[in-house]
């Protein structure tokens, strides 16, 4: 579909569409995944002795579905929209488009085929096996000359805001790629990291903490400073504000990564200096937040008739905790009871399900509609998710951080001959009803995204025939 406006050059939403399509079944792919492996934790059995589908396997196809498969997708869509309607231009190039949208959903196919057979270079975030980091790299130069083409052609004098966030996430996940991913290949599937030993984890969480603050951080805070006012009907509380917030981030996410590695080899000036620019962070992180929340100024009552409202709104609060969370927990204090525990998996859902994926479906609701010329087909559905996703989320995390907070105090229970009181498989033990409610809460989350799927599809073959359902 294109789509036309007075003497405004005609928009590409095509690659939108289809990246928009990709992400609700990556969504679901992903939400399942998640729901599978908390159960074989939980139930160890269940994978039947299988190890193609054994939890070490389906574990980093997880993560990669549910970070760069949806939220890839997302992203892909949302900056593809936002910057041509911000810059009142078309895409640079429709064959880049294309490249960008087939090349993308043949990373994630390779991924799908690679992890269950156990080809991974075993890093955070980063599995993919040295030809399909090739092919990543490809397609993310190809993303990042059709964006910057796109701000070169633009109409409008000014670039929004959310084209820098978009920007500065194009090009640092762009530097954090390569540089993780120097190696030397030995054969088609296996390779050497050229960093030796504590050098290798000090780049891997460089790369692996600031692809949680550039990939799921800054380029989630584009959709955020675009879609927040648009269906608020509201201009930014603060656009100075937002500003500031831009480049306090972007100078201050890419220090933070050593606090992943407190109390091990890494130098321990490195792994203060991390948590110092955590703790830092808490400013401009939550200076967004409060921009974001604001914006609301005059226009809170929409609140009460608007679901895809609410979406941003808990999103945006679930941001502020779980950027509250990640310095207080980068404290050597603090982290010397949360490390290794799943504590750390609750802070990482807060932020993942929480703010991510709750600010996403957001998105996709305000953009279904949009790009097909349709309307909602349920707005009560819309609802029925949001009850559905916050309630997962809440008994996620609660579970985790009881089932983490619990490990850590039993890791270090000492009897009075100075003697651990607790045996490894004693806390093993102690974890595993808080394993049961954390794959209740995953269930629960992704019958609400099967709702979002369903309500898509139904808004999508829409031809504005009355539903009984579409009132909330």
């Amino acid at each position: 579909m294109i789509a036309h406006s007075g003497n405004m050059e005609t928009y590409d939403y095509d690659v939108v569409k289809k990246f928009t399509i990709m992400s609700v079944v990556y969504g679901i792919v992903g939400f399942l995944l998640g729901v599978i492996i908390a159960l074989e934790l939980a139930f160890p059995e269940l994978n039947g002795g299988i190890s193609y589908i054994s939890f070490g396997r389906l574990r980093p196809l997880h993560t990669s579905a549910v970070i760069f498969a949806f939220g890839g997708c997302v992203l892909f869509a949302c900056s593809y929209y936002v910057v041509q309607r911000t810059c009142k231009a078309r895409l640079f190039s429709d064959a880049l488009s294309k490249f960008t949208f087939w090349g993308w959903n043949l990373v994630i196919v390779l991924a799908v085929i690679t992890y269950p057979l156990g080809l991974t270079q075993g890093k955070e975030y980063a599995e993919t096996i040295w030809p399909i980091d090739i092919l990543i790299t490809v397609v993310w130069v190809a993303y990042f000359i059709n964006f910057v083409g796109t701000l070169a052609k633009r109409k409008e004098k000014h670039i929004y805001v959310a084209n820098w966030f978009f920007l500065a996430f194009i090009i640092t996940v762009a530097m954090l790629h390569i540089v993780n991913n120097l190696a030397i290949p030995v054969n088609l599937t296996d390779s050497y990291s050229i960093y030796p030993g504590v050098q290798d984890a000090m780049i891997q969480w460089w790369y692996g903490h600031n692809a949680v603050g550039f990939f799921l951080t800054a380029a989630f805070l584009g959709l955020m400073y675009y879609f927040v006012p648009k269906q608020a009907e509201r201009p930014v509380y603060s656009y100075r504000l937002s500003i500031v917030h831009f480049w306090a981030l972007a100078f201050l996410y890419i220090w933070a990564g050593p606090h992943h590695l407190h109390y091990t080899a890494l130098p321990d000036w490195a792994s203060t200096l991390g948590a110092t620019f955590s703790i830092m962070l808490l400013l401009p992180s939550w200076g967004g937040m409060i921009n974001g929340i604001m914006t609301l100024s005059g226009a809170w009552h929409k609140l009460r008739t608007d679901p895809i409202l609410r979406f941003f709104i808990i999103s945006l609060s679930f941001y502020g905790m779980s950027t509250f969370e990640g310095p207080m927990m980068s404290i050597k204090t603090v982290n010397a009871l949360s490390h290794y525990t799943d504590w750390s998996i609750g802070h990482v859902h807060s932020g993942a399900l929480g703010w991510v994926a709750m600010v996403s479906f957001g998105a996709i609701y305000h953009l279904v509609p949009k790009l097909w010329g349709t309307q909602t087909w349920s707005v009560r559905l819309i609802n029925v998710h949001f009850w559905l996703a916050t309630i997962g989320i809440v008994i996620y995390i609660v579970s985790m951080w009881i089932s983490g907070i619990m490990q850590g105090l039993m890791w270090r229970a000492y009897d009075h001959y100075g003697n651990l009181t607790y045996s490894f498989a004693e806390t093993v033990g102690a974890m595993h009803p808080y394993y049961v409610f954390r794959a209740v809460g995953g269930i629960i989350f992704l019958l609400g995204a099967l709702l979002m799927a369903f309500n898509v599809a139904k808004t999508i073959g829409n031809k504005g025939e009355p539903s009984p359902l579409r009132t909330a």
